[in-house]
């Protein structure tokens, strides 16, 4: 059986941190893009990918020229999107966390949708080396899609800004993969 691997690359600081980013499109600081420039330093892929938001789109720019894909944007977090943790009701916050799926945000999207559209994403990838460029939860629900694990393991990942997970991928239906790196410092 023969793979590709699939390295994926969340986007550098956004001007806002410590908030619910979602669709709100904060651009990634100087020094947020430069990490992710270094961070892809090496890395030998034919195709890079971005989600269509402009925090994950300048960082995969930067790194050489990119296609654009907004199945790779952020979960929406709906009327959450761009406010902090302490201004989201603790107990309705708790329930998301505990079941992204039954306890979405208000007006935001499931994890579910999330999972389907990167799947969906991923399944459209030709089988060559790909540099996909994106955010935290887009690369949770790829863990998710590919490699089996469930939402609450999924969570157990660090991947703060700049952090680079690689899979190896497989052909198959559906496709399947193996972590073989994580970079987060």
């Amino acid at each position: 059986m023969t793979g590709f691997p699939l390295h994926l690359l969340r986007h550098g600081e956004p001007e806002l941190t410590g908030r619910m980013l979602g669709r709100t499109d904060s651009p990634a600081t100087p020094q947020g893009i430069a990490a992710c420039v270094a961070r892809a330093a090496g890395l030998a892929v034919t195709r890079r990918i971005s989600s269509d938001l402009s925090r994950a789109r300048a960082c995969a720019e930067a790194i050489g020229p990119t296609d654009v894909d907004p199945r790779w944007r952020e979960l929406d977090f709906g009327a959450w999107d761009g406010l902090a943790a302490a201004e989201i009701d603790a107990g309705a916050l708790g329930r998301f966390w505990d079941d992204p799926d039954g306890a979405p945000p208000p007006g935001g999207e499931r994890w579910s949708a999330l999972v389907a559209r990167v799947a969906a994403a991923i399944a459209d990838l030709p089988p060559e080396p790909t540099l996909i460029v994106t955010h935290g939860g887009a690369m949770r629900a790829v863990l998710h899609a590919l490699c089996g694990f469930d939402a609450r393991a999924v969570w157990s990942f660090a991947l703060p800004y700049a952090s680079l997970v690689t899979l190896a991928v497989w052909d198959g239906a559906p496709r399947t993969a193996q972590v073989t790196g994580l970079v987060t410092a």
